[in-house]
């Protein structure tokens, strides 16, 4: 647990206490979750947090990062419902959805209600944000609410630890957890220390224009940590942040056009190209990693991204240190980006 900042555990002989830290101001706890085995009584002084009777038998499940999860611990069955179902792409969940195993209750900024009651899930998963205001009907239904806040971790790390030791819990699945994230760490040590002696960094930039705003990854969150380990200069480095920052195209510009290499990330059903992407905004055309040929892209509605690299953040490590450093990692091939084509 010494790798996730925002979380901590306690167990007694009758429950096990799990304390989440609100990533947005580190002085508070944003929430505090009270596990009990189903199997036992409830003690007479449980202490102040939502009680989890465990282990769960059926959760509605807002993002495909978290199906990735239930999957991993091998308790994809205990998936009733998901929200947003055109993200996911876990086929078993796509397959129950078709078949009426899996409910789709709809848009996860307003789901369908009278579908997630007719569920009677156990709990419902969902990631927090800053700010949010609440979480609106949702929050009247009497069903605990897991606030799923593994993304603002630091470390990539840390987002595997509290993924694989708060939720495994929560379907007693503690082994399994145990065991996805612990092969990962002797990997992610080795590949640091392979980059470690080089003396220089190429710098790079992330992501894509999205409205009016490009949403960057902040300073502090587990992109800009995992850029580091892999040997790159993040251009937005010194940011404050762990989430995500909402900047004006200008603004990235400014920092990134001549950052060496962009990784972006997209969903679609054929692979994106420089042309397309000049079409899609023809001041991309600008950045020195557009000019040079040098962006990859993860078209994450063909590649497990969402699904896989938060609890193998290794593999993540070996495809950015291929990138960066091509002379690296003799015969690996790349396992979520892929370098765009014309």
């Amino acid at each position: 647990m010494r790798y996730a900042e925002n979380l901590s555990l306690s167990a007694t002989e009758d429950y096990t206490i799990a304390r989440l830290r609100n990533p947005w101001d580190t002085t508070r706890i944003l929430h505090t979750y009270v596990l009990v085995d189903k199997k036992k009584s409830l003690p007479a002084d449980l202490p102040e947090g939502t009680l989890v009777r465990t282990p769960l038998s059926k959760a509605v499940v807002y993002s495909s990062v978290h199906c990735g999860l239930l999957n991993q611990i091998g308790a994809l069955k205990s998936i009733g419902g998901v929200c947003d179902l055109k993200y996911i792409k876990l086929q078993e969940v796509q397959d129950g959805c078709r078949t009426g195993s899996i409910a789709d209750v709809g848009n996860g900024m307003n789901p369908d209600i009278e579908k997630i009651i007719d569920l009677h899930p156990d709990a419902i998963m969902l990631s927090p944000f800053e700010n949010s205001g609440g979480y609106g009907r949702v929050e009247k239904l009497n069903i605990p609410i897991i606030e799923c806040a593994d993304y603002m971790e630091t470390s990539a790390l840390g987002r595997s630890r509290m993924d694989a030791f708060l939720w495994s819990p929560i379907w007693s699945s503690t082994k399994s957890g145990q065991l996805v994230c612990r092969g990962g760490k002797k990997t992610i040590m080795s590949c640091k220390a392979l980059v470690a002696p080089l003396s220089s960094a190429p710098s790079v930039i992330s992501e894509l224009k999205n409205g009016s705003a490009w949403y960057v990854p902040g300073g502090k969150s587990t992109s800009a940590r995992i850029y580091a380990d892999a040997g790159a200069n993040y251009v937005f480095a010194d940011d404050e942040h762990s989430g995500s920052v909402p900047l004006a195209f200008e603004t990235v510009f400014d920092k990134g056009q001549n950052a060496d290499f962009w990784l972006i990330k997209y969903n679609q059903a054929i692979d994106k190209t420089y042309k397309e992407l000049e079409q899609d905004y023809a001041p991309y055309t600008g950045f020195r990693a557009f000019k040079e040929r040098n962006i990859y892209g993860c078209n994450t509605g063909k590649v497990d991204f969402y699904e896989d690299s938060p609890f193998h953040p290794d593999r993540l490590l070996k495809d950015l240190i291929k990138i960066f450093h091509p002379t690296l990692l003799e015969g690996y091939e790349l396992k979520y980006f892929t370098k765009l084509a014309e």
